[in-house]
């Protein structure tokens, strides 16, 4: 076996293909190679793998795979605007109407389940009436998480409830995101309450950067899925555009608990915040006390310390006690001050 080919492949088939299922009514979805998606999709195929309308496919590709876009171009009937999208700028959530099909774009968390801003990485789906096209650069929790329910022998009646259950697959995850940061965020506010300040400042920048790269990147896609409800594709099935419905409604729930729960975190930040600048306050009232009482002290010192004649209570046998009630006395003068001072304030 030639060992650059192998490496390539790694993954994947030699088109780039991760995995391909074919679904027939009321049954599971059987696994299928990307040879035999062609035959069927052409007609070309024996009866037991094409011929029937209501038989779709669901294609999983890898980008990073030298050979998945090449192979799509050639083999399946996908526009221009879908490879277009793969090398736009732009990976904002959302699921537009493309050519009479379905092109959505999905941001997930990694297959490592890792929750920081790093870890996040973008889906492309192109989806028909009887075709689901997927495809990732880097694997993802909610694409692993489907796959895991097609072998699992769920059965599905038509490409767009495949991209349904994705997409709540996907709002399951973002509210699994929004439950362990809400416990960090507990966690933080204990160690507030007890005074441990310094230990979850970084802790709460780090999940407010996430979670608000979360909500830049997803946002879009609630408003975008209304949209497309408002004028659906003529082959989209009504069950699957009350689907459709009823997933963005829980999205858009889930992208309102993560709002509150980033106000909840920069209020926190400021209550930590605000402690420490009184912490910091105090202590530089304490250095200030300190500098006004042993100003007395210093000033007396300093004119004692003269070699010059006519130093008051030189010949005085009382004269050190004397200067010592005079400082004393000079010394709570100024902490009496400085005190109202304090109080003024």
């Amino acid at each position: 076996m030639n060992l650059s080919s192998t490496i390539t492949a790694y993954g994947a088939d030699m088109s780039g293909l991760i995995c391909g299922f074919r679904f027939a009514p009321g049954k599971p979805g059987m696994p299928v190679s990307a040879s035999d998606v062609v035959d069927a999709l052409r007609g070309s195929a024996p009866g037991s793998h094409g011929g029937s309308d209501e038989e779709f496919f669901w294609l999983h590709f890898n980008l990073a795979h030298a050979a998945s876009e090449h192979w799509m171009r050639t083999h399946l009937e996908l526009p221009d605007s879908f490879f277009e999208a793969l090398v736009e700028g732009s990976h904002s959530t959302r699921i537009e109407q493309l050519d009479g099909a379905l092109l959505a774009v999905i941001n997930d968390v990694m297959f490592d389940f890792e929750l920081i801003p790093s870890q996040i990485a973008t889906l492309w789906a192109y989806t028909h009436r009887r075709i689901l096209v997927t495809a990732r650069l880097k694997p993802l929790r909610s694409i692993d998480k489907l796959r895991g329910f097609v072998r699992d022998g769920e059965t599905f009646r038509s490409p767009a409830e495949l991209l349904v259950h994705l997409m709540r697959d996907q709002a399951d995850l973002m509210v699994q995101i929004v439950r362990r940061t809400s416990i960090d965020v507990d966690q933080a506010e204990d160690q507030f309450l007890a005074s441990k300040t310094h230990a979850s400042r970084h802790a709460l920048s780090t999940m407010r950067r996430m979670l608000v790269r979360l909500q830049r990147m997803l946002a879009p896609e609630p408003g975008s899925v209304f949209r497309l409800l408002a004028r659906p594709p003529q082959w989209l099935h009504t069950h699957d555009v009350q689907d459709l419905r009823e997933s963005t409604e829980e999205f858009s729930l889930v992208l309102g608990d993560m709002a509150g729960l980033v106000e909840r975190i920069k209020l926190l930040q400021e209550e930590i915040a605000a402690r420490l600048e009184e912490q910091n306050n105090r202590t530089l009232f304490t250095l200030t006390l300190v500098t006004v009482l042993a100003l007395p002290i210093n000033i007396v010192a300093g004119f004692f310390g003269m070699n010059v004649g006519g130093i008051p209570f030189a010949e005085n046998r009382h004269g050190f006690w004397l200067m010592v009630v005079l400082v004393a006395g000079f010394t709570a003068l100024a902490g009496w001050w400085a005190f109202r001072r304090r109080g003024v304030r």
